[in-house]
C-alpha cells in the first residue's frame, strides 16, 4: 500500500496577517513507517544549504506530539483560531489517545489502529487528523529531534540544526519514557518490547500474535503489565507475569482488591509469579532471540521460558532537555497554578508537570491520559488570560482489561473498606480523618460514576461502622451520600 505524505500550510494559522508566511518551513505529515517521504519533503523547504537550518517563529509552541499536545490544538484552535501554533514531535505519526496501545490495539479483530484514535475522540471530541490540523492551520513538525531549548528566548533547536521560537508561550508537554531494563543482562535481544508509542504497540502486536500458544512472560504488575497480560492472554498466549511486590497494582490497589483481580487472572490461566519475585537476566539463544528469563527470589534462581518478554516498570517524566533551566519537583517540572514553569512563558503540562494538587495543597504529578487533557486545556486558558482560577484537578485512574473495568477518583489515603465481588459489583471507600476521601468501583454504572465524582470533591464526614455494614457496592456508596 502506498503512503501519502500530507504538507501542512507553510503559514499556519493566521501567518499572513502577521508576516510569518515567509519565515515558517513547510511541515510534512507522514504515515508512520516511512521514513523516505519526510527526507524527501525537506527539499521543499528552500532551495539553498543556507535555508535548510531555517528559524520559523509561532505564537505558541508545544514541544511533544503526543496526547497532551493533541488537546493543546483543539483548546487552542476552540478558543483563539487566530493564534498561530506548532507542535514539534519526535514519534512519525499525529497526536493519538496513548491509553489505546494497550487495549484494543492489541487483541481486537481487527484491533485499533490509526488514524482511528487521534486525538480527541476519547475526550469526546473531532478526530485530529492531517486535514484537521491542515484546515485549522496547525503546523506539525513530526519525528522531529530537539537536542536543545533555551527557556529564556523560548527556543527549541532541532537535531537538523533548525529552530523554532515562540513568542508567547512555550508548552512542554514531553510527557514520559518506559523504564528500561538496561543494567539486566539480555535487555538488548530480539523479542524484548516495551510500550509507550504506536510503533512500539505494532511491533508488540506482532510479536504476540506470532507468539500464539507460546510463553509470554511480563515483567511488572501495574497497568502496563495487567493490559498486556491480559491482551496476551486474550490473543492466545501462555503469559506469566512477574513482578516483586505483594499483590497486583500496589501503588492504587490495597491487598483485598487486588486479591479478586489475581484470582481473575489466574481463571483466565495467567500464572502470576510475585511477592518479592525479580527478573534478574534475560535468555537469548544463538540467533540473538529471547527464550526466557531467570527469576530470583531470596537468591533461589529459577528460569522460566518465554518467546516474548513484555517489560512494564513504570515510567519517568521526560525532563533531559530541563535539568538546570527549571525547577524540579517530584521528578518533574515544577509549576504553580496556571502551570507556568520557574522561567516565565514556559509551562509544562500532562506526565511531565509537577502541580499543586488543590484539593490538598501538596505537589504531585499525574501519568495519567485525564490530566493531559485538563492540563492542556487549563494551560490554553491561562496563556491567552482565560482561566478561573488555579488548575483544580481530581484525581482519576481507570483500566480495562478482559471484560472488566474499574474506576477509582480521588485519594487512596487512610483506612479502606471494600464490599462485593466482580460479578455483582466491587467498590472500596477510602476513609481519611473520618472523611470519604477516595472511591474505587468496578464496572457501575454513569450515575455510579457521578457518586463517584461527587463523593471525591466534596469528602464527606462517613461512619465506618456504617461503611463495613454495608453488603453490596451500592450499599457501601449509598452510606456516604
Amino acid at each position: 500500500m502506498a503512503a501519502a505524505a500530507f504538507l501542512l500550510p507553510a503559514g499556519g494559522l493566521g501567518a499572513a496577517s502577521r508576516g510569518l508566511a515567509a519565515a515558517r518551513p513547510q511541515t510534512a505529515i507522514r504515515s508512520a513507517f516511512t521514513p523516505g517521504l519526510f527526507a524527501a519533503a525537506r527539499p521543499m523547504r528552500a532551495a539553498s544549504s543556507a535555508l535548510m537550518m531555517a528559524t520559523s517563529t509561532y505564537k505558541v509552541v508545544v514541544l511533544g506530539g503526543g496526547n497532551a499536545a493533541g488537546y493543546v490544538a483543539k483548546s487552542l484552535v476552540e478558543a483563539s483560531p487566530d493564534t498561530s501554533l506548532c507542535i514539534v514531535g519526535r514519534e512519525e505519526v499525529l497526536p493519538y489517545e496513548r491509553p489505546a496501545l494497550s487495549k484494543a490495539f492489541l487483541f481486537a479483530d481487527p484491533p485499533a489502529r490509526l488514524p482511528g484514535f487521534h486525538t480527541s475522540v476519547g475526550g469526546g471530541g473531532v478526530r485530529q487528523d492531517a486535514a484537521w490540523y491542515a484546515d485549522a492551520g496547525v503546523d506539525v513538525k513530526l519525528s522531529t529531534e530537539v537536542t536543545g531549548v533555551d527557556v529564556t528566548t523560548k527556543t527549541l533547536t532541532t537535531a537538523a540544526g533548525d529552530t523554532v521560537v515562540a513568542e508567547d508561550a512555550l508548552i512542554i508537554a514531553t510527557g514520559a519514557a518506559p523504564i528500561a531494563l538496561t543494567k539486566t543482562p539480555g535487555w538488548g535481544l530480539d523479542g524484548v518490547y516495551t510500550l509507550r508509542e504506536n510503533a512500539e504497540g505494532l511491533r508488540l502486536y506482532d510479536a504476540l500474535q506470532a507468539a500464539k500458544g507460546e510463553p509470554v512472560v511480563v515483567v511488572g504488575g501495574g497497568y502496563i503489565g495487567m493490559e498486556v497480560a491480559a491482551a496476551a492472554a486474550t490473543v492466545g498466549c501462555q503469559v506469566k507475569m512477574i513482578y516483586p511486590d505483594k499483590h497486583m497494582m500496589p501503588r492504587l490497589f490495597t491487598p483485598e482488591i487486588a486479591s479478586h483481580y489475581e484470582k481473575y487472572y489466574t481463571d483466565k490461566g495467567i500464572e502470576l509469579l510475585y511477592d518479592g519475585r525479580l527478573c534478574e537476566e534475560i535468555l537469548g539463544d544463538d540467533e540473538g532471540k529471547v527464550r526466557g528469563v531467570v527469576m530470583c527470589k531470596d537468591g533461589e534462581k529459577t528460569e522460566v521460558a518465554a518467546k516474548v518478554v513484555v517489560v512494564g516498570v513504570g515510567a519517568r517524566a521526560n525532563t533531559q532537555l530541563f535539568d538546570g533551566a527549571v525547577e524540579m519537583e517530584a521528578g518533574g517540572i515544577k509549576v504553580n497554578g496556571s502551570l507556568e514553569s520557574s522561567a516565565a512563558g514556559v509551562y509544562a503540562i500532562g506526565d511531565v508537570a509537577t502541580f499543586p494538587l488543590a484539593m490538598t495543597g501538596g505537589m504531585t504529578r499525574m501519568e495519567h491520559v485525564q490530566n493531559a487533557r485538563e492540563t492542556a486545556a487549563h494551560a490554553v486558558a491561562s496563556i491567552l488570560g482565560k482561566s478561573s482560577g488555579d488548575y483544580d484537578y481530581l484525581p482519576y485512574f481507570y483500566s480495562r482489561v478482559f471484560d472488566l473495568g474499574w474506576k477509582f477518583y480521588g485519594r487512596n489515603e487512610g483506612t479502606s473498606v471494600t464490599v462485593g465481588n466482580l460479578k455483582d459489583g466491587l467498590a472500596s471507600v477510602w476513609v481519611d480523618d473520618g472523611k470519604a476521601v477516595g472511591v474505587f468501583m468496578e464496572g457501575g454504572s454513569d450515575a455510579d460514576t457521578a457518586a463517584m465524582v461527587a463523593l471525591a470533591r466534596n469528602c464527606p464526614a462517613v461512619d465506618v461502622g456504617a461503611l463495613k455494614a454495608a453488603t453490596s457496592a451500592a450499599e457501601l456508596l449509598a452510606a456516604c451520600a
